[in-house]
This record gives structure tokens, sequence and C-alpha cells, in this order.
């Protein structure tokens, strides 16, 4: 296992290729500030090019997941130069999420308002403790929380996530459940093992096939129900071609488990 940190950014990596990211401000509740999101943005990119990484977790230090955000930051540069700056800073990073090669899981342990909730519905998958939270409250505030519509609107039901924009108010890991926003919810004393059933299940796959599967399902996912079948088409026919699909049809064939030489 290698580990490496930073005061606001904890990386470990383990010898399965599971990379495990910890935001490390919890005096901030995990505020997405300029250096977090560069020190987020470097360890993404190193991911994206190191094919030997399997599956990223996005964690937290302290009672909150993330807070978004600061308000206190953002109301002491009273500059569009700065604002949009910052926001396309947050953007950049969250396609990086969406655009990685290896599903992002979260681990939501507590809050998560604004940009952190964002967060939460930008990964792949997320697994939250019954005692999280979710809200995108920016409109508590008079700023209403476009970013985090983008991957909120693409997890929650259309009004669902309306109400969530426009009220502010916050819903319960249950309901969060309920409505899409995370896969699954279980005790706080057991949010690692059940996270950890994710990476183990993912880690039985081909790395190539996943890839191909999570870059299929975004990109069709905008697409017309015609285009998105041709695309989804082809992505099959690709797939299949690759030797760890074809290893897969004949273990098929020949009732026995799958040999992948490097999955």
């Amino acid at each position: 296992m290698t580990t490496s940190s930073d005061s606001l950014l904890q990386v470990i990596r383990d010898a399965r290729g599971v990379v495990t990211l910890t935001l490390n401000d919890p005096t901030r509740f995990n505020a997405l500030g300029t250096e977090v999101l560069s020190a987020l943005q470097q360890a993404l990119d190193e991911v994206a090019r190191d094919e030997s990484v399997r599956v990223v977790v996005l964690a937290a230090a302290g009672k909150a997941f993330c807070a978004g955000h600061n308000l206190k930051d953002m109301a002491a540069h009273p500059e569009l130069a700065y604002y949009q700056k910052l926001f396309a800073h947050c953007s950049r990073m969250m396609l990086a999420i969406h655009k990685l090669p290896v599903p992002v899981i979260a681990r939501v342990q507590g809050m998560a308002t604004a940009a952190g909730c964002q967060l939460v519905a930008q990964c792949d998958l997320a697994v939250a403790a019954d005692t999280a939270s979710f809200a995108t409250s920016g409109i508590h505030y008079g700023l209403f929380c476009a970013t985090p519509s983008v991957p909120l609107v693409r997890n929650v039901p259309a009004k669902r996530a309306m109400e969530m924009l426009l009220t502010g108010d916050f819903i319960d890991a249950p309901t969060a459940l309920a409505q899409g926003l995370v896969n699954r919810v279980v005790p706080g004393d057991a949010l690692d093992a059940e996270v950890e059933k994710l990476v183990a299940s993912i880690l039985q796959k081909p790395r190539v096939a996943v890839a191909m599967g999570k870059a299929l399902v975004y990109q069709q996912r905008e697409l017309g129900m015609d285009a998105a079948y041709q695309l989804a088409g082809q992505a099959m026919a690709t797939n299949m071609m690759d030797e760890a699909a074809q290893e897969g049809a004949r273990a098929f064939a020949e009732k026995r488990a799958p040999a992948w030489k490097n999955k």
C-alpha cells in the first residue's frame, strides 16, 4: 500500500489498484476551495494516466463529507473573473471524474451540501451512512446551485431535483436512496464494509469492459434513442472483440469461470 498526503487531500493506493482520495479539511467541512480543487484535479489526472488503477473511492475526514464552496471566501473576492475561474476549476474537476476510465465511488459519511452534493452526484456510485444528509443549499443565500444541478438532474427525477434546488432543504440518506442520488445506505459502522463490497465486485470484472461500459453509458444518455442504439451496438461489437470478452464467452460455453489474464 502506498500513501501520500498534503494538508488537504490524502491519497492511499492498495496493492489491488484501489485509490482512496480523502478530503482532509474537516475544520472547514472539506469545502472546495482552490487548493482542494487543485489537489483533487492532480490526483484524478494521475489516476487517468495509470492503467493499473481499477477503482477510486472518494472519502472525507470529519463529520461532513463536503460543504461545497466556501461562501466566506467567495464574499471576500467580489469579482466576476474570480467566480468564473473558481466555477470553471470546479467543473473541470467534476468532468475529470466523469471521464475517468475507472468507477469512482463516493463514501459519504456526513453532510454533503451544494458543490458537495454535486460531488456525490458526479461520482459513478455512492454509498452513504444512514446519518448522512444532502442539500443544494445555495438558494438560501441567493445563489442558485446551477453547476450542482448538472449531475443532480442526471441522477434524481426532475421534480425531485427541482425541489432540492429551489428550496435548498436537506434530504436524509433514505430519501437520497429512494430518489437515486446514492446506491446504498448503511449504518455508519458498516460504511467501509459496504464500499468494499462494491469495490470487490468491480475488481472481479475486466478493466477494459468496465472502462468501455462507463464511457458508453454516459455518452448514450445524451443521445436520442436511435443514435444511442447505434452507439451502444458498436460499443458491444468492439467490446466483444477484446480478449477478455472472448474468454468470457468461451467460459460460458464450457460452463466454467473465466480465466482472465489481466483483469
